[in-house]
């Protein structure tokens, strides 16, 4: 294993996806950081070169805990809807969940395990609510199978599809705090919409949330 502890294995020079660029943008310099689905490791290999966070991942598939684990990156195959509450309150700096909370059996379960374990979370996750989306349910009377939503509605992974709406709607209910939102295309870019606002609903794709648990909000 090299000095940096095996990070060599991933290209210096690799690039992230757009949105994980912008969870890297959110995550400060040293952190503690769990990346939940972390999947092959990308995210987790760039923050520990980059930004020397001390980094652990939780992956369900064995694939890609080996794929990490050849990286010199400290994973355990896990499920969120069964795993995070092993965690303690407060372990983590931050806790992210990309592009896989629509996959979750328990998706309001999950939430509060992140902002109870992480005094941040970050959490991104295709919308449903885009026009495309609407568009076609509309034409075709048929699920839609878009660039973001690749799967066939019999294969899919993705069993809790929600709008961006939703989500926002859900984090009042559990009085979770949004303390940064971006709304994104299909590969990443941000738009400059409020993600509050109905037309982010309709033309963004993705959506992006940093977020504070009730207990460390600053009083008013």
């Amino acid at each position: 294993m090299s000095a940096d502890g095996g990070l060599n294995a991933v290209p210096a020079g690799a690039r992230l996806r757009g949105d994980l660029r912008l969870v890297a943008d959110m995550i400060e310099r040293g952190s503690r950081v769990l990346d939940v689905g972390c999947g092959d490791g990308e995210l987790l290999a760039f923050l520990a070169r980059e930004k020397s966070i001390d980094g652990r991942g939780m992956e369900l598939s064995q694939s890609g805990v080996n794929a990490c684990v050849r990286h010199g990156l400290s994973v355990i195959q896990g499920d969120a809807d069964h795993d995070l509450q092993d965690y303690p309150s407060d372990a983590f700096d931050y806790v992210v969940l990309s592009q896989t909370l629509q996959a979750t059996r328990q998706p309001l379960r999950v939430i509060e395990h992140l902002v109870r374990i992480g005094r941040r979370a970050i959490v991104s996750f295709p919308n449903f609510g885009h026009w495309r989306i609407r568009l076609n349910l509309m034409v075709h009377g048929r699920m839609p199978r878009t660039p973001v939503l690749t799967h066939a509605w019999y294969e899919t992974p993705n069993i809790h599809l929600c709008t961006i709406l939703d989500f926002i709607a859900l984090c009042a209910e559990l009085g979770v705090g949004i303390e940064r939102s971006v709304t994104l295309d299909r590969h990443g870019l941000p738009y400059r919409l409020k993600p509050q606002g109905t037309l982010a609903n309709l033309m963004a794709e993705q959506a992006l949330f940093l977020l504070r648990g009730a207990r460390s909000q600053a009083p008013a």
